[in-house]
């Protein structure tokens, strides 16, 4: 086997070429990494924060790899982009607890006078 960043790097071009097989292969080398990523990320949040770091990835990942016209230069452009999708996952979990902090769930009722 080759050296893992190596290897991830080839399994993003051949994902980059139309290769869905690479996706089952190269979230193995990755996902430890991510979950750091994610834990530095969750350290940063508040304490009572409902979201865990493996939530955190599994929702990064799930915004990232749909597009098939998403691809990554190689291993660091995909940790570059995970972290930003990260932190847009945090962003709109803060903003959905500020509305329904706000009462953002609640339904408008028109009143006839």
């Amino acid at each position: 086997m080759s050296d893992p960043p190596q290897e991830a790097t080839a399994l993003f071009n051949r994902l980059a070429e139309g290769d869905n097989s690479a996706a089952a292969e190269l979230l193995p080398l990755v996902y430890a990494e991510l979950r750091q990523l994610a834990g530095r990320r969750m350290a940063r949040e508040r304490a009572d924060h409902t979201l865990q770091p493996t939530a955190l990835v599994n929702e990064a990942l799930l915004r990232m790899l749909p597009s098939p016209s998403r691809s990554f230069n190689d291993r660091a452009h995909f940790f570059r982009a995970a972290a930003q999708a990260m932190r847009a996952v945090l962003v709109d979990h803060a903003r959905a607890r500020g509305a329904a902090k706000r009462g953002g769930d609640r339904q408008r009722l028109e009143l006839d006078v």
